[in-house]
């Protein structure tokens, strides 16, 4: 089999590594095997940060929207299937944001959907029946 010199390759490889981990502690930015580590070390807690964010981010606006729904005589889950019952599609983020900065226009919407939850409510008690024989 043939000779293979590596130079320019292994240089690449190695710079690119040596970047990558610029700044990191002891040999881990020094080292070609801990540098290695470290990198694939950091690649893994990036990964996993990048889906986490997204966790992290819809459950702050769900704190925020339960809040200005709170303020405004709802629960976040009546809020939310209030919404829905009427057809507003307004995703968390853009309510979360209203509910933040545009408390008016936030107390507004909550109004319709608090008018929707009262009249189901109304719904379901006038459909219920009234048993005059029923346990207490």
């Amino acid at each position: 089999m043939p000779r293979v010199k590596r130079g320019t390759v292994r240089r690449a490889k190695r710079k690119k590594l040596a970047k990558l981990t610029k700044g990191n502690f002891l040999n881990k930015s020094k080292l070609y095997r801990a540098m290695k580590e470290a990198a694939d070390r950091a690649g893994r807690f990036a990964y996993r940060g990048r889906r986490r964010k997204k966790r992290d981010f819809r459950r702050l606006w769900i704190i925020r929207i339960s809040a200005g729904a709170r303020l405004n005589g709802l629960t976040y889950s009546q809020f939310i299937w209030g919404l829905k019952k009427l057809g507003i599609e307004l995703d968390r983020k853009v309510m979360a944001d209203m509910a933040g900065r545009d408390s008016a226009a936030f107390a507004e919407l909550a109004g319709k959907v608090k008018g929707a939850v009262e009249a189901h409510q109304a719904e379901l008690t006038k459909a219920a029946p009234a048993d005059e024989n029923a346990r207490i």
